[in-house]
């Protein structure tokens, strides 16, 4: 491992706005900050919205600052890449910004009932041959659905039309209600003050000429969620996004 790894692994031990579980803590089990993010983090009753699979958190700092009356928290298994995240929230003294490194496999031991208000999902591995381990998955959403209320929203943002398309597909069989669905946000025009919000691989993916796409829709349903049956095939040679997400 690298010096600079080392370096970010030991300031990230520093840093408040960052929790870091260990196993033991999630597996199995609630971690001490299941349903007391408001008090112990963030100190108010604001609502709360996670970004998974965060990256280095450009989109969680992003909203955060926009938004400085709700509370952001992003997600992310890489250590590494949460330090830059959570030292800019730390040194610009950002108190409605958290950071949490964990698998998303393990995310209701984090959570509460209707603890969190809403999800993005930015740029997140199209996972091409293993749907159920798309976060956007019927798996995925019935963890989501134990800590978001009926009117959540997920926004999902990606340059991977399968994962749009699959994604549309899981709320339609799902019977979930979508709110919006645009294959190209910049081409249209849709992409307002909050979807320009750039991270470092959407400004990749731009570069090389990508369609940006981007869906929301709620998790309004009482119902087992299913996997959708439909072909996948057009969109399985779409160019791939960086490996290293």
């Amino acid at each position: 491992m690298g010096k600079d790894k080392l370096r970010k692994f030991a300031e990230n031990e520093t840093f408040r706005c960052l929790i870091q579980p260990t196993t033991e803590q999630v597996l199995n089990t609630d971690h001490p900050i299941k349903g007391r993010w408001a008090e112990q983090m963030f100190g108010n009753s604001n609502p709360i919205v996670l970004e998974l699979g965060c990256g280095k958190g450009e989109y969680t700092v992003a909203l955060a600052a926009k938004f400085p009356d709700m509370n952001f928290i992003g997600v992310d298994i890489k250590g590494a890449r949460l330090w830059k995240g959570a030292k800019y929230a730390t040194e610009h003294n950002m108190g409605n910004v958290a950071f949490l490194r964990t698998r998303i496999e393990f995310i209701n031991s984090l959570f509460a009932s209707n603890e969190v208000s809403g999800i993005w999902i930015t740029f997140a591995d199209p996972q091409l041959k293993k749907p159920r381990k798309r976060l956007t998955s019927p798996l995925f959403l019935e963890r989501y659905r134990r800590f978001m209320p009926k009117d959540g929203i997920i926004n999902l943002k990606t340059d991977s039309r399968l994962l749009h398309e699959y994604t549309a597909e899981v709320a339609k069989v799902n019977g979930l209600t979508i709110i919006d669905k645009n294959i190209d946000i910049y081409g249209t025009g849709r992409a307002d003050e909050i979807l320009s919000i750039k991270t470092f691989y959407e400004s990749h993916f731009l570069d090389q000429g990508y369609q940006i796409t981007y869906l929301s829709f709620k998790l309004d349903s009482d119902n087992p969620f299913v996997e959708p049956d439909w072909d996948e095939t057009p969109y399985m040679h779409a160019p791939r996004q960086l490996n290293s997400r």
